[in-house]
């Protein structure tokens, strides 16, 4: 049943004002036009992926089948000092200063339209509010549904649609506002968390745990064998799956490789860069609905059992609007007390039924 635990939902419209289209003209610079020369070189009509309706339609679907137990709100927008944690004065100058602007930012094409800024401090000023919620009690576990995505962007460059590092951000708030002193980032998005693993690259007090689509695939970062560097060698874990691995592998990889790394770290606080690609009908692998709410339960097993059930989660990707939306859904209903499947390969039950309802017809007595 769900309605077990309370879960807060941070949600600000202003987010909605992030909308770059490539078709409206873009400050000229040198990046402008690679990507436009880029843009220019495919053989079809390209349009920007990360869109407002990312977040509506999720906002949709829990009007249309709410969940007992979860409830939104909109947190403070972050402010300078928040991000100056995590990015560089020059980088929030250079942003800052594209306020009202349309401009492309990184030649892979992450760009910022005139409401883009206000966007982003709204974005990050979510996951700062869902850590403040679940390290005062106020909510058992909080979610910030939130965009632009954050976990690209480094403290000197916004890349992969990201501006500022939503997770990183949030992360930071919690080490030096709110009495914490290590905290666990675990990063389930297809696409690895570049950033993220750069900001805390040298730093023993998060432990990053990201288990991604294997490069080449974007951002081609994530490697095995990179785990940190100096006084942080050894707090950074990456995963780096094919792309045709789906439940039983990331199963498999938070049971062996996360849990154990977690309960060696004992985390004050529990944060998930949580996107929604990684499901069978968008960019890359094959995780199921079924799938998202087991690495749901079991990052919600070690925040009870280190930290109180401090954990929040911070939304990343995810570009089909069906499996975004009905995946959120999903670990929103594990975070209230929702129940939670035993997996399976995938087509194993519907053969088993199968072989048992054909079985009388081979079989004699």
């Amino acid at each position: 049943m769900t309605g077990d635990r309370s879960v807060t939902v941070f949600y600000d419209e202003a987010m909605l004002g992030h909308n770059p289209e490539v078709d409206f003209p873009f400050i000229p610079s040198r990046v402008e036009k690679r990507v436009r020369n880029i843009l220019q070189g495919l053989d079809f009509k390209w349009t920007y992926p990360e869109h407002p309706g990312r977040l509506t339609a999720i906002m949709k679907l829990l009007e249309e089948k709410p969940i007992p137990g979860v409830q939104v709100t909109a947190g403070p927008h972050a402010t300078r000092d928040q991000l100056g944690r995590v990015h560089a004065t020059s980088y929030l100058d250079h942003i800052f200063s594209l306020e009202g602007k349309r401009a492309w930012l990184d030649r892979d094409t992450t760009a910022v339209s005139p409401d883009s800024i206000k966007a982003a401090t709204a974005a990050a000023g979510q996951a700062i509010a869902a850590v403040d919620a679940v390290m005062t009690g106020a909510s058992q576990s909080a979610f910030a549904l939130v965009r632009p995505p954050g976990h690209h962007a480094e403290s000197l460059r916004a890349q992969g649609f990201c501006l500022f590092n939503n997770v990183a951000v949030a992360a930071t708030h919690a080490l030096a506002k709110s009495g914490c002193e290590r905290v666990l980032i675990v990063d389930w998005d297809a696409h690895h968390g570049n950033g993220t693993q750069n900001i805390f690259w040298a730093d023993p007090d998060v432990l990053f745990f990201d288990i991604h689509c294997a490069a080449p695939f974007y951002p081609g970062s994530g490697h095995l064998h990179d785990v940190g560097g100096g006084l942080g060698e050894g707090y950074t874990v990456n995963v780096p799956i094919p792309e045709t691995a789906g439940d039983l592998a990331f199963e498999k990889a938070f049971r062996d490789v996360l849990v154990p790394a977690a309960d060696r770290f004992e985390p004050d606080l529990v944060l998930v860069s949580a996107g929604f690609d990684p499901h069978r009908n968008d960019m890359a692998l094959n995780l199921t609905y079924g799938g998202f709410k087991v690495l749901t339960s079991i990052v919600q097993d070690i925040a009870d059992r280190h930290c109180n059930g401090r954990l929040a989660l911070v939304l990343e990707g995810g570009y089909n609007l069906t499996s975004l939306s009905n995946g959120v859904h999903a670990v929103l209903d594990v975070l209230a007390g929702g129940d939670v499947p035993e997996l399976v390969e995938c087509g194993l039950k519907e053969v088993v039924e199968a072989a048992e309802f054909h079985r009388e017809a081979f079989i004699e007595d």
